[in-house]
């Protein structure tokens, strides 16, 4: 992309404003938390918006000048104007704009409309969450370790009712032993879409270095004009000349997939 991506954070900001522990956390919002990493860097321009601005964040003239849109909902999805919904829909669906969902607007109405989804899950008390990286090829898990900790969130679990997602990226596990599909791309029509869980408003996930990182590479993997990736470029263990390799390494009596040989597998 020529010119810088276009990145809108949109926050009901209700929380900030009537919990005390998320105002703490957040004093000018969760969605300025988060662009104010994002915009340190000089491909990205952040706008934030919120449910109780004028025309709810969101005028023509805001949304036809969206690349990315970054949606957290919570406590009022049901105030969310439809119009407003079918216009974001149609925005995604033409390829014009990408659409990011950050853990409660697994319910909001874009990401239904968008996804095609009731979006219900299990969910309970806010515990200790080790999140893990399931697909490391993929430009979204970029700078990603294997797995990293966050110390408090909101318990998410499955069973969680979403059709079927493109890919799944990221895992969480519980303190309580309870698994969740945490971090999945979909794509509809010409449309990206990510889902990412971790975000309860009296949780410090979006202090978390890891979390944001996140959400910076799919700002980039949605964004409009984001360029398609081979998992060789991406894969540190793809092996060159597998089928000679697995020869040879029969011919010695080695039956070890080779790939898993070089981490120390069978030995």
């Amino acid at each position: 992309m020529d010119r810088k991506i276009r990145v809108t954070i949109w926050d009901e900001f209700r929380h900030e404003k009537t919990n005390e522990k998320a105002k703490a956390l957040y004093p000018d919002g969760m969605h300025a938390c988060i662009g104010k990493y994002l915009e340190q860097f000089p491909e990205i321009e952040v706008r934030l918006a919120a449910l109780d601005d004028p025309d709810q964040g969101l005028p023509d003239e805001v949304l036809q000048n969206t690349d990315v849109l970054i949606w957290w909902g919570h406590m009022a999805h049901g105030e969310v104007n439809d119009a407003l919904v079918t216009k974001i829909q149609r925005r995604v669906y033409m390829g014009k704009m990408g659409f990011i969902a950050l853990h409660s607007a697994h319910h909001s109405k874009p990401f239904r409309a968008i996804v095609g989804t009731m979006g219900n899950l299990t969910w309970g008390r806010e515990q200790k969450e080790i999140m893990w990286n399931l697909l490391p090829t993929h430009p979204i898990a970029e700078g990603i370790p294997q797995s990293f900790y966050i110390p408090e969130e909101e318990l998410y679990a499955e069973p969680f009712f979403i059709p079927q997602p493109s890919e799944l990226i990221f895992g969480g596990w519980y303190e309580d032993g309870y698994i969740f599909r945490s971090g999945m791309t979909f794509i509809r029509d010409a449309g990206r879409i990510f889902y990412f869980q971790p975000g309860h408003e009296t949780c410090p996930s979006y202090h978390n270095p890891h979390v944001l990182r996140i959400i910076k590479n799919a700002v980039l993997w949605t964004a409009p004009s984001a360029p398609g990736y081979e998992y060789r470029d991406h894969c540190p263990h793809v092996v060159d000349n597998l089928a000679e390799r697995i020869a040879a390494g029969k011919a010695k009596g080695n039956m070890v997939d080779p790939v898993f040989a070089e981490i120390g597998y069978g030995k």
